[in-house]
C-alpha cells in the first residue's frame, strides 16, 4: 500500500460519505465538538439521510435553522426529536449537564424580546453541550435600570453572551461593568436603515469596552460554540496543571508530614 492509498484509507475512517453529504465523525475528537447540522436549505430526504445516520453513530444531535414544517416532517419519523420554533433548534438528547460548571458562570442577555430567537438559539446549543446558564432578557439599555437592576449576576459570571439589535450598544455597556469575556452577537432587529443588523455589527466591532469579542449577525450557534471552546480549553488547562502537579510532588519524594506518618 502507497502513502497516498493509507492516508485516503485513514481519511475515508472519519468521514461517513452520503453522497450529499459528508459527515465529519472525527470532529469532536479533533475540537471538543460534534458536528451539527444546518438544516436550512436542505431538503427532507438529506435531513433523513443526516439523522438516521447521525443518530445511530451518536445517538443524539443538534440541528439549527430548521423550519418549523420540517420538523414536523422529521418527527413522524424521529419520535424523540425535541423541537423549539422560536430558535428553530432541534435536539435529540445531548451531553450531560457540567458538574464544573454553575448557572451563574454563563450569563445570556438579550436587549429585547425582539432579540431573543437568536438568544435561544445560543442557549439551546448550550444546553445540548451540557453548559448551564442563566437567562436576562428583555434588558436593553433603552432602559438602563432593567441592566444595572442584575450588577450582581454580571460581577459573578465568568463569561457573557450579549444579544442586541438597533444600535448594538448593549455588549459595551455589559463589558464596562464585566471583568469576563463578553461575547457580542448582533441581530438583524431595527428600524429603517439597520442594514439587516449590519449597523449593529459594525457598533460591536467598534466597541470603546475592551474584551468584546463579536460573531456574525444572528449567530446564536456560534457565540455558543466559542463559549464551549473557551471553557472546554480552561477545564484541559486545569487539568494539565494537576497532573503536572501531581507529577511534580511525585519526583519530589514524599513530604514530612508522609515521612512522619510512616
Amino acid at each position: 500500500m502507497t502513502e497516498v492509498e493509507a492516508a485516503e484509507r485513514i481519511s475515508a475512517l472519519t468521514v461517513l460519505d452520503l453522497g450529499h453529504t459528508r459527515i465529519d465523525t472525527d470532529r469532536k475528537r479533533r475540537n471538543g465538538m460534534s458536528e451539527v447540522i444546518f438544516c436550512e436549505g436542505k431538503s427532507l430526504e438529506q435531513l433523513q439521510d443526516i439523522f438516521r445516520t447521525v443518530l445511530k453513530r451518536e445517538g443524539q444531535i443538534l440541528g439549527t435553522r430548521l423550519s418549523k414544517d420540517r420538523a414536523h416532517q422529521l418527527q413522524a419519523e424521529f419520535s424523540e426529536l425535541n423541537y423549539d420554533a422560536e430558535s428553530r433548534v432541534a435536539r435529540v438528547g445531548g451531553q450531560p449537564l457540567r458538574e464544573d460548571l454553575c448557572s451563574s458562570d454563563i450569563l445570556l442577555a438579550a436587549g429585547g424580546t425582539s432579540d431573543i430567537p437568536v438568544a435561544e438559539e445560543a442557549a439551546q446549543s448550550l444546553e445540548f453541550f451540557g453548559f448551564p446558564l442563566t437567562r436576562l432578557y428583555d434588558v436593553g439599555v433603552a432602559g438602563l435600570h432593567r441592566l444595572l437592576q442584575h450588577q450582581d449576576k454580571i460581577r459573578k459570571a465568568r463569561l457573557i453572551i450579549a444579544v442586541a439589535g438597533m444600535e448594538g450598544a448593549l455588549p459595551s455597556v455589559i463589558a464596562g461593568l464585566a471583568a469576563c469575556p463578553v461575547i457580542a452577537v448582533p441581530t438583524s432587529v431595527g428600524y429603517g436603515s439597520h442594514f439587516e443588523g449590519l449597523a449593529s455589527l459594525l457598533a460591536m466591532l467598534n466597541s470603546c469596552a475592551s474584551g468584546v469579542t463579536v460573531v456574525n449577525i444572528d449567530n446564536g450557534f456560534g457565540a455558543a460554540a466559542a463559549a464551549v471552546k473557551i471553557f472546554n480549553s480552561l477545564r484541559a488547562g486545569d487539568g494539565e496543571e494537576a497532573e503536572a502537579g501531581s507529577n511534580k510532588a511525585a519526583k519530589a519524594g514524599p513530604s514530612l508530614e508522609e515521612g512522619q506518618m510512616g
